[in-house]
């Protein structure tokens, strides 16, 4: 299912994870070659993805939503 992007935080290890409108997080990683999300890198392109929709697999899933996190971007 795809979802809108409404913010980003960050994780324990310092790795952005975008927050999506149905209540799941999900990890915004550039890992080459088996991620390719160079706009997750800055700031200016996080921002250029808000509320672009990115296929979230808890929702196909059906899990619960993930727990709350104040916004940091």
């Amino acid at each position: 299912m795809k979802e809108p992007i409404t913010g980003y935080h960050k994780d324990e290890e310092d790795d952005w994870v975008a927050e999506l409108a149905c209540g799941h997080h999900q990890h915004v990683r550039h890992n080459p070659p088996w991620m390719l999300r160079p706009w997750g890198i800055t700031s200016e392109g996080r921002k250029s993805h808000l509320g672009k929709k990115l296929d979230c697999k808890k929702c196909d899933r059906g899990e619960p939503k993930d727990y709350e996190v104040p916004c940091q971007e």
